[in-house]
């Protein structure tokens, strides 16, 4: 008789374990299938990625270095070519 309501409890712990363990993998499935609907609306509004932009982003960076080199460089060169004709 003592075994009667342990079993009916050990049961309900294994249906809520198995329960669990469903609802664990309906969990999977929708962040799944959210993540593909999520990137394929963002494939269409083309969207770029963190890395493209981290890219995109340190290759400005160089260019805008590359000016501010080249007109450092201009302005030296205008100020010696400057300073040779102003004494004719």
């Amino acid at each position: 008789m003592t075994q009667g309501p342990n079993r009916l409890l050990d049961d309900f712990a294994k249906l809520m374990t198995d329960a669990a363990g469903v609802a664990q993998g309906a969990r999977r499935e929708v962040e799944t299938a959210f993540r593909a609907q999520a990137e394929r609306f963002l494939s269409e509004m083309d969207v770029v990625s963190r890395e493209e932009h981290e890219a995109v982003k340190e290759m400005a960076a160089r260019a805008l270095d590359k000016v501010e080199e080249l007109e450092s460089r201009l302005a030296a060169l205008e100020k010696n070519g400057s300073e040779g004709t102003g004494d004719a």
